[in-house]
């Protein structure tokens, strides 16, 4: 078994010896309100430049099961009609006769219900050693429950060069 790395695939870069490499990094956020988006992408932002990585992918991972990861405009409009529309999909009620998980002696049935919508985990491209999200004006962005210690992972993945 050959301890080399393999060689590059012809056509762009093949003259460029490149490793594959991992990187992980966890978040801890605590927001102060039941409901409430935090713009990580400065946070993303430092571990893919400390990953290393300058082609490959950056996987953003709400760690607990109430929180949600999502990509799109850093806008308090938004946010706010986001707010609305969930309230308005998955009202918030602790009593158990609303959700039956509220029996379990929780009351967050509608948070679980919220993450389901707003999603669980982002992938973004790096590109050149730096987030790729596409037009200008998108964010990667972490919802959660208030007062509640909720950990995100970004796992950065890819080719570094040199």
């Amino acid at each position: 078994m050959s301890s080399k790395p393999a060689p590059a695939p012809a056509g762009e870069g093949a003259r460029i010896p490149s490793i594959m490499k991992s990187h992980t990094t966890h978040l801890t956020l605590t927001l102060p309100e039941r409901m409430a988006f935090r713009n990580i992408t400065p946070d993303v932002t430092k571990l893919v430049a400390a990953s290393g990585v300058r082609e490959g992918l950056c996987l953003v991972n709400a760690m607990h099961i109430t929180a949600s990861v999502f990509i799109n405009d850093d806008e308090p409009g938004l946010h706010a009609d986001y707010k609305k529309w969930l309230e308005h999909l998955a009202p918030f009620d602790a009593s158990p006769q609303a959700y039956a998980h509220n029996r379990t002696g929780e009351d967050n049935a509608d948070a679980h219900m919220k993450r389901q919508i707003m999603g669980r985990e982002v992938v973004v491209a790096i590109t050149e050693g730096k987030l790729d999200f596409g037009p200008p004006g998108r964010d990667c962005h972490e919802r959660q429950k208030a007062n509640h210690p909720h950990a995100s992972a970004g796992l950065v993945w890819g080719r570094t060069k040199g």
